[in-house]
């Protein structure tokens, strides 16, 4: 009976996780897209300055880490040090920067599936520069999810949606997200040495860390000199008070979907992180086609299709390869 009680409260904190992170995430694509696309004011003018998105980003997060290491985290020293995520927030300042500022060039939903594919160039690099070999099923889903990305990014994109782009230009808005996701690799590699020489380096730490270079670097490029974009923004949020409070509630979106990320990892593990973030970002199509007034076209909903269905194969293979890992321990 206290083997099922606790199973059933496992149930609802894993219900509790999924619903707060796609409740966190997929409202602050919908503002997104609203601070990139929406004129402001009676002047009808929109916020240029999309970069400033991840400074604001980098400050909610970097107050909201050190708040919770106070509150929560009972670890003690052995951590990593604060200087030595300064390399890695190179990479991760540049590269989140790059995502938001696609969004002047292609619309949400194609960036959502650009950003997807972050498969094909980590199975690009291992192949070329570590010479790692991939199994039949592995290509199948790279397939999938290129061919996928490729024909929505060549499918007529309806003229209702390119009017609401500041400047349409699909080649760069897509080269932007790819070279996103090849920052975000960097990324994600340096992070994972970073946790491997400290081992005792909580999450907390690491968003802690990250936002604070992340912030550093970005007070340097918004406000570093004279004329700097920085000042045109603060400017623009004091004039149209709107956009400053849509920009505010996308930074704390951020912050509490995180939250909702590392109580899931700690739980569940990344397997099933992934599944969530997978099928949220589906979601977030969905709402972002119903609540834009902007539907997709059958071969934009194909492409998509194709896309989660190369994503959903691959979390299957991962799934399967746990249960053999599994299986060895237990054997063993």
């Amino acid at each position: 009976m206290e083997s099922h009680g606790a199973g059933l409260r496992r149930v609802f904190l894993l219900a509790f996780c999924v619903a707060g992170i796609w409740a966190a995430y997929i409202y602050q694509g919908v503002l997104q897209e609203t601070v990139s696309t929406k004129r402001f004011g009676p002047d009808k003018k929109r916020f240029e300055h999309l970069a400033f998105l991840n400074l604001a980003q980098n400050v909610v997060c970097l107050i909201w880490s050190f708040l919770m290491i106070k509150i929560w985290s009972n670890s003690g020293n052995g951590g990593a040090p604060w200087w030595s995520y300064w390399s890695a927030s190179i990479t991760n300042t540049i590269g989140p920067a790059m995502g938001i500022e696609a969004l002047k060039y292609i619309s949400y939903p194609a960036q959502v599936l650009a950003k997807s594919s972050k498969m094909i160039p980590v199975m690009l690099m291992g192949t070329l520069v570590y010479g790692i070999k991939y199994t039949f099923p592995e290509y199948v889903c790279t397939l999938l999810v290129a061919g996928g990305v490729s024909t929505f990014a060549l499918s007529k994109t309806s003229s209702k949606t390119i009017s609401k782009l500041a400047h349409p230009n699909a080649p760069i808005g897509y080269s932007l997200c790819f070279l996103n996701l090849a920052f975000d690799g960097f990324t994600n590699a340096t992070q994972d040495s970073i946790t491997a020489r400290y081992p005792k380096t909580s999450a907390w730490n690491i968003m802690l860390g990250m936002n604070l270079w992340g912030t550093i670097y970005n007070m340097i490029f918004m406000f570093g000199w004279p004329g700097a974009i920085g000042y045109d923004a603060i400017q623009f949020c004091k004039q149209h008070p709107e956009a400053a409070w849509d920009i505010f509630l996308y930074c704390l979106c951020g912050a509490v979907g995180q939250n909702f990320i590392f109580l899931t990892i700690s739980r569940f593990g990344s397997l099933t992180n992934t599944t969530i973030t997978t099928t949220r970002k589906f979601v977030s199509i969905v709402v972002s086609s119903l609540l834009s007034g902007n539907p997709l076209s059958e071969k934009q909903w194909g492409s998509v299709m194709m896309v989660f269905s190369g994503l959903s194969y691959q979390i299957y293979l991962k799934w399967k390869k746990l249960q053999r890992m599994q299986k060895k321990r237990k054997s063993a």
